[in-house]
């Protein structure tokens, strides 16, 4: 089930808010990932630990980003980029794994992701692939 966490106010500290949605079969890190962007940004987050969610979601919200994992049962990363593509063309999606590898890279990358970050990664990386993808 989707959860909304909402960071900071609408005025910003220095950009406009963005709407970014968080997939992972890892409640964990869900709330690692959307309490470095809460604490780090103005960015309003939406989690999910269910990847066939995310479909009905991009539809029904308009997001500016989209974080998942790449390896998660039933659905991977590569998997739902496909998927979230047929709805939306240029949504900025950033894969996040443990699974460092050139082919998984590659993979992800040709299926549309923006960018690939690897674990572990530190609080900094995330809020800088966030604020790029977001400014292309």
């Amino acid at each position: 089930m989707a959860q909304i966490l909402i960071a900071g106010d609408e005025k910003g500290r220095g950009g406009e808010m963005a709407r970014i949605l968080i997939v992972d079969d890892e409640v964990d890190m869900l709330a690692l990932l959307a309490m470095i962007i809460t604490e780090g940004s103005i960015h309003k987050v939406t989690t999910t630990n269910n990847p066939f969610e995310v479909p009905n979601l991009i539809q029904e919200w308009a997001f500016d980003l989209l974080i998942t994992d790449l390896k998660m049962p039933g659905m991977d990363g590569t998997e739902l980029i496909a998927e979230v593509r047929k709805i939306d063309q240029s949504i900025p999606i950033l894969i996040i794994t443990e699974y460092d590898s050139a082919e998984s890279a590659e993979d992800a990358i040709h299926k549309g992701a923006y960018d690939y970050i690897t674990k572990p990664f530190r609080k900094e990386q995330i809020l800088i692939a966030i604020n790029r993808a977001l400014k292309d």
